[in-house]
């Protein structure tokens, strides 16, 4: 029997991995938002938006219908931006098979409900599917897995035949999956890191140097990580790939938005300006806010995302908010 896989968004990430599994023969159905952009790459088996570059399978099928997208799949691909995960789920909900696998792609922490994503899809989806749930994350740059550079991501759930399901369904000789059990520390590593990546170009931008930039990685893995404990998560997840790995590469690549945001906020531009020029979703903009809710409500010291939480949604200075991270308490270095 033909697998079929639904792939629900169509940004870089998603066509990406739509274009992956396609190529290694699955039939794929890639849900867009954008009827038109659904009907311009039936038509020329490119993603004119958000991967242009890249020549799309011919096992791909593209649709504006959730409906039609959904229907008799055995797994289904969430790549929806994080704050529009809830409604599209409930959308899919009615044509959604109870056997189907579900794997979630997408990054961040709802705004509001202050939920991960695994707690979004465990709250709607009937109690029997849970067992059937997974979460991919770890370092991957679209264009870069797009080219078929080597990658290495992570694949968490509960259930272990389930994320060996997901390990050889996506792995490929360039795109190596490893399994995981740390849902939370998994997800909350590919949610934060976005964060912390934020502050890393505000860094750049001000002109700072390799200094300050390690400094940031580290000491936002530590707060990654005292997050993610208080959460339930496991220390050792996030010096792994899904942690230390993703959190590197946003903060060091020159494709990641969050980054690139980031430096046009230490030049100066202001928030809205930057985003009204912007294609894609740099998801750590609104997960910025969620953290530092999340974060206040559970007691735990988050002075790099407090800081960033002022930037964006209290227009600090960035030049100020270096200043008073820096003059902090003297206290021994610890998570």
């Amino acid at each position: 029997m033909e697998t079929k896989i639904a792939v629900i968004g169509a940004g870089s990430w998603g066509t990406t991995l739509a274009n992956l599994l396609a190529n290694k023969g699955y039939s794929v159905t890639l849900w867009c938002y954008e009827k038109d952009l659904a009907l311009r790459i039936e038509e020329n088996r490119i993603n004119d938006l958000y991967l242009p570059e890249v020549k799309l399978s011919e096992n791909i099928r593209a649709t504006n219908s959730l409906t039609a997208a959904v229907t008799d799949k055995k797994m289904l691909l969430f790549v929806t931006p994080s704050q529009s995960t809830r409604y599209v789920l409930k959308e899919a909900l009615p044509s959604l098979s109870s056997e189907s696998l579900v794997v979630s792609a997408s990054k961040g922490i709802e705004n509001e409900s202050l939920m991960l994503l695994s707690q979004v899809f465990e709250e709607l989806l009937p109690v029997h599917m849970h067992s059937q749930l997974g979460f991919l994350s770890g370092p991957s740059f679209a264009n870069e897995v797009s080219a078929g550079m080597p990658t290495a991501v992570v694949a968490a759930a509960r259930n272990n035949a389930v994320a060996k399901q997901i390990q050889e369904i996506f792995s490929t000789e360039v795109f190596r999956v490893y399994t995981h059990d740390d849902i939370i520390g998994v997800e909350l590593g590919g949610a934060m890191k976005n964060v912390i990546a934020l502050a890393a170009g505000v860094a750049d931008g001000l002109g700072f140097g390799h200094n300050s930039r390690a400094a940031l990685i580290t000491r936002g893995l530590a707060e990654m990580t005292r997050l993610g404990l208080k959460l339930g998560g496991s220390a050792e997840t996030f010096a792994g790939l899904a942690g230390m790995g993703d959190l590197v590469l946003t903060c060091t690549g020159d494709l990641s938005r969050n980054r690139s945001v980031g430096i046009e906020l230490g030049q100066g531009r202001k928030l809205d300006e930057i985003l009204s020029g912007m294609q894609m979703i740099a998801e750590g903009v609104k997960t910025t806010l969620s953290a530092y809710q999340l974060a206040d409500k559970l007691g735990v010291d988050v002075p790099i995302i407090e800081q960033m939480y002022l930037i964006l949604y209290q227009d600090k200075d960035p030049r100020l908010a270096v200043t008073d991270l820096m003059l902090r308490d003297l206290k021994p270095e610890a998570i």
